[in-house]
């Protein structure tokens, strides 16, 4: 079976990488995964011109390939205004590549995801929906066109997934619609990122936040506290880790409220980065109050046994409720000082918190991802690969 995936997810030529590309974030590593599952997989997505990037990392996997599309121009109302006229230029390609398929992977939110599941959906192709946003709380028209295309149309043919996690199905409109997590973590990597921490092991007590860097995210928040938890941990600091449009703000904020020398930023790192200086932070602090679907930088950050700090939004009650941390009810400086004062201060209870957020992360693998993708796939499907044919003939 051949895959086509069509996504919005910008990527680069890539001398390095065994397609040719490469991009960042989660992408890739849920892109190899897949590709795991069928006989061939092409991504169809947007490409620019070679340019090592920060957070680079290749795209490959099992007889993958990638179909370039154009690079839409601008952000927000310019790309729409856009978009017209690079579907003209790029319909031709989409439609052929997409006629082609044995089955379509749209992951949304996304333009160009909406239009390969709107064409898929037309062509009557096999059609697996990812939908990757916070899935409980549509705000603009499209989410709401999106959560209603997929609880109107999945079911039989047409798998449609949504990123997020609760004791309750997504849809009570359409029980077809089921929970999936999000990782880039491989079942490897969660063995050699596991290690249970002790606080007398850094008596500094290193925070830190990642993400990308807007104000609803809660970076400026976590800033705001170092005054009020230097009173009690002198030796207290913070790394922010990601870029985006806030972080110039944030840099002042430190700056005019005294603690530059407490905060290093480290702007955009690669996934192998981000890990590492994880595993050498005591806390994971992230005050959001942004819409989330299913934060993975929370899971690598419990499987680094750091326990997080973090609020009552989307998936995150599921992920720490179990003790892996301190959920808080408001996103304060206040109110993240006093959590951190509260477990740096209680090594017997920061240990148990750490045990718990590894084993939280445990259940959490790229390889599980893949094999629930599969489950749900097949079921409606059947078989998604030749040679899995041939390995159950060989067996019986």
């Amino acid at each position: 079976m051949r895959l086509v995936v069509i996504s919005h997810k910008p990527c680069w030529s890539s001398a390095d990488s065994p397609s040719g590309y490469a991009t960042d974030g989660g992408f890739p590593f849920q892109m190899r995964a897949l590709s795991e599952l069928f006989d061939s997989t092409t991504l169809l997505v947007p490409c620019a011109d070679p340019e090592k990037r920060n957070g680079e990392i290749q795209l490959e996997g099992h007889n993958l390939s990638i179909a370039r599309l154009g690079m839409p121009r601008g952000r927000g109302l310019t790309r729409k205004l856009g978009l017209l006229f690079w579907l003209i230029g790029n319909f031709p390609l989409i439609l052929r590549e997409l006629w082609k398929a044995d089955a379509v992977h749209a992951p949304i939110p996304g333009d160009i995801g909406t239009i390969g599941m709107l064409l898929a959906f037309v062509l009557r192709k096999r059609l697996f929906v990812r939908h990757c946003g916070n899935w409980l709380k549509p705000v603009t028209k499209a989410e709401h066109f999106w959560k209603a295309f997929m609880e109107m149309f999945a079911g039989g043919k047409q798998v449609m997934l949504a990123t997020g996690g609760s004791p309750q199905p997504p849809s009570r409109k359409n029980s077809a619609i089921r929970w999936i997590f999000s990782t880039t973590l491989t079942e490897d990597e969660l063995r050699t990122c596991a290690a249970a921490r002790e606080l007398h092991s850094s008596p500094r007590g290193r925070l830190i936040i990642v993400c990308r860097q807007d104000r609803e995210k809660g970076t400026g928040v976590v800033i705001q506290s170092l005054p009020l938890i230097l009173k009690n941990h002198p030796k207290v600091s913070l790394d922010v880790v990601g870029d985006g449009a806030s972080l110039v703000e944030f840099r002042s904020l430190a700056a005019s409220l005294g603690v530059s020398d407490r905060v290093e930023f480290h702007g955009k790192l690669d996934h192998v980065a981000v890990v590492n200086l994880l595993k050498q932070a005591d806390l994971f602090c992230y005050p959001t109050t942004a819409s989330e679907g299913f934060p993975k930088v929370v899971l690598e950050a419990l499987a680094c046994g750091l326990p997080v700090i973090t609020t009552r939004v989307s998936v995150l009650p599921e992920l720490i409720g179990g003790g892996g941390g301190e959920l808080l009810d408001t996103a304060t400086p206040e109110a993240v000082a006093e959590s951190i004062v509260r477990i740096l201060s209680n090594s017997d209870r920061y240990t148990s918190m750490s045990a718990m957020a590894l084993e939280t992360a445990r259940r959490f693998s790229l390889e599980r991802w893949r094999d629930t993708i599969a489950e749900q796939l097949r079921s409606a499907w059947g078989e998604l690969a030749r040679r899995e044919w041939e390995l159950l003939r060989a067996d019986g």
